[in-house]
């Protein structure tokens, strides 16, 4: 059976061609298109579908945002996405629309060890719930519930859950975004765009200029523009920002594990971990996440992984394709 699986962001979308027999599923082709550039997510598909040959029977696109029945409307696009219209469109049988943190969750048992960068070991053999949270245009969070088997995937909008501080430093930070943005949730502090809020902040902070390396930077490039600043050390702000973000991180990880109480495993997955890999292998990362009082001890046992294979909510949705009988959605 051959599946058009798709990863939709706010920055870019990735689809690819899987070919699944049984159990066994093959990403055979892939492609990654500008999101931005079109206006919804039907020409990218009838795009996609030029290359491939046709004879798709299934899709399932993973995307950004709260999936209700067969629409939906992106959380960072401005597109209203119709799993009828795109069948339409298409003459794909079957289209089914999932959550992308939903769609990493099926994607981990696609998995092997080289996929995945470990920060904390925990317990041998660790069983049990487990929770992934990532970190990319937005912030994602899903409950990884285990049956005995394998993990099922739950969505959530816990990345728009209110954003708290841990101390004086975050407080005056909390401020600062309020007046910006009124609800402060944990993506404005813990995404790309986060990133870039954290990086004004300090500069507000500093009583320090916009420095013009930073304005010339467009869109997502800014946040890299950060990273880079802060590994040169270029920029004191640039190292703040990246250092509170590591710690942000931890912290609101350990959060969704204490959630979920995620005993299987914590994992990392995003665009922006794998490329701050070196700050997360720092004991910041590490103490924020543990840093939960009576519940410490508990947080150290839990294994914590950074996903690297970054076409995994591709795996993921083509699993769930699988898994449906045609026209179920």
């Amino acid at each position: 059976m051959r599946i058009v699986a798709g990863d939709i962001g706010g920055t870019h979308s990735r689809l690819g061609l899987v070919e699944a027999t049984g159990d066994t599923s093959r990403l055979v082709e892939e492609r990654i298109f500008p999101s931005s550039d079109y206006p919804g997510l039907e020409p990218i598909v009838a795009d996609f579908l030029s290359g491939t040959g046709g004879g798709c029977q299934r899709a399932c696109f993973a995307i950004a945002g709260p999936v209700a029945g067969r629409r939906m409307h992106t959380t960072n696009l401005p597109w209203q996405v119709d799993a009828d219209a795109i069948e339409a469109a298409t003459g794909i049988a079957t289209v089914i629309l999932m959550n992308d943190l939903e769609a990493v969750g099926w994607g981990i048992g696609e998995l092997s060890a080289p996929d995945f960068l470990v920060l904390n070991d925990g317990e041998p053999e660790a069983t049990g719930n487990g929770v992934v949270i990532a970190a990319g245009t937005g912030l994602g969070v899903a409950a990884l519930i285990w049956d005995g088997a394998r993990f099922r995937p739950i969505p959530s909008e816990g990345g728009h859950a209110d954003f708290a501080p841990a101390d004086e430093l975050q407080a005056e930070l909390l401020g600062f975004l309020a007046r910006r943005y009124g609800h402060v949730s944990w993506e404005r502090v813990l995404s790309g765009p986060g990133l870039v809020n954290l990086f004004e902040f300090f500069l507000s902070r500093a009583g320090v200029e916009i420095p013009a390396w930073f304005e010339a930077a467009e869109g997502g490039d800014r946040a890299a523009a950060v990273v880079e600043a802060a590994a040169s050390r270029d920029s004191d702000a640039a190292l703040a920002a990246v250092e509170l973000f590591v710690r942000l991180y931890g912290a609101a990880a350990g959060n969704a594990a204490l959630t979920f109480l995620a005993r299987g495993g914590v994992f990392l997955g995003g665009g922006i971990a794998p490329k701050i890999a070196d700050w997360l292998r720092r004991p910041a990362f590490r103490t924020s996440f543990a840093a939960k009082g009576r519940m410490s001890g508990l947080l150290e046992k839990m294994p914590v992984k950074v996903i690297l294979n970054d076409s995994v909510a591709l795996l993921g949705a083509a699993r769930r394709a699988t898994l449906v009988r045609d026209n179920s959605g």
